[in-house]
């Protein structure tokens, strides 16, 4: 079998074999967002892309392609909100007021609202392709939430609930934080970390100032100026592992995880 997990770059026949052998699918999910000078602007979905493809060779699987559109524009995103947003701009080249609600065709609220049923859409993709277990893997933090709604409405459809596919959503710190209390920030040492693991061509240490100066769109307590690639393997692979772990208890035992909020349930497996 061949060692190539993304779903878009394999034959039928590839495809067919992987999914008998676990049909588990993980749906990398991000956006297109300012992570500092240093690292590239999609990195949120490049983190959750690595992840899921980490997650798919070590307990099998595949991947589908990464989802980097169509969240809130308006929310949750540092170049409409951060408190430096004018600075970010300034270091696109653009106008602060490029990212306005009123430059948007849609509310917040609509937004948030076309983003689910994006997600749902996706879900059901996916459960007609064959998979039983269906896994949104969210890079950008806010969209745990909006994963997790999707995820528990997905369920509770009448073919779900009873025959179809069984969907969860994951993101990375939150599988292991009992081990890395301090783990997620925003373009600092945690998610820089990981860039230099997965994509350290991409990543430009020597863009940020001496440590302890005032840095622009980055928050984390640990600074981006001591990321290293070990610490972002290992913190990738403790992440997988748990994944890994869950999945498989869900793919073993998916009547644990049917009815009214039970698919959110995590660490059955350790019991």
């Amino acid at each position: 079998m061949t060692d190539e997990v993304r779903y878009p770059m394999l034959r039928p026949a590839e495809i067919a074999a992987r999914r008998r052998a676990c049909p588990v699918v993980y749906i990398p999910i991000g956006t297109l967002e300012w992570h500092g000078v240093h690292n590239p602007v999609g990195a949120d979905t490049l983190q959750a892309e690595g992840l899921a493809v980490l997650c798919a060779r070590k307990g099998g699987g595949l991947v589908f392609p990464p989802l980097y559109y169509g969240e809130s524009r308006s929310e949750s995103l540092m170049e409409a909100g951060a408190e430096d947003r004018d600075k970010i701009a300034e270091a696109m080249g653009l106008s602060p007021d490029n990212f306005l609600p009123e430059r948007q065709p849609f509310s917040p609220t609509e937004q948030v609202l076309n983003y689910q049923r994006l997600l749902l859409h996706i879900l059901a993709e996916a459960e007609t392709l064959g998979f039983e277990v269906g896994v949104l893997v969210a890079g950008h933090y806010p969209l745990i939430d909006h994963a997790r709604a999707a995820v528990l409405l997905f369920n509770q459809r009448r073919y779900s609930k009873r025959h179809g596919m069984l969907a969860w959503a994951i993101l990375d710190y939150l599988l292991i934080r009992d081990r890395y209390p301090a783990g997620g920030d925003h373009a600092a040492g945690w998610e820089t970390s990981h860039l230099l693991a997965l994509h350290p061509d991409r990543v430009d240490l020597g863009q940020l100032p001496p440590k302890g100066a005032k840095l622009v769109g980055i928050m984390g307590s640990m600074p981006p100026q001591e990321a290293t690639a070990a610490f972002g393997r290992e913190t990738l692979e403790a992440s997988a592992e748990a994944a890994v772990c869950e999945v498989r208890h869900r793919l073993e035992n998916k009547h644990l995880y049917r009815g009214h909020g039970n698919s959110l349930q995590e660490g059955l497996w350790k019991r």
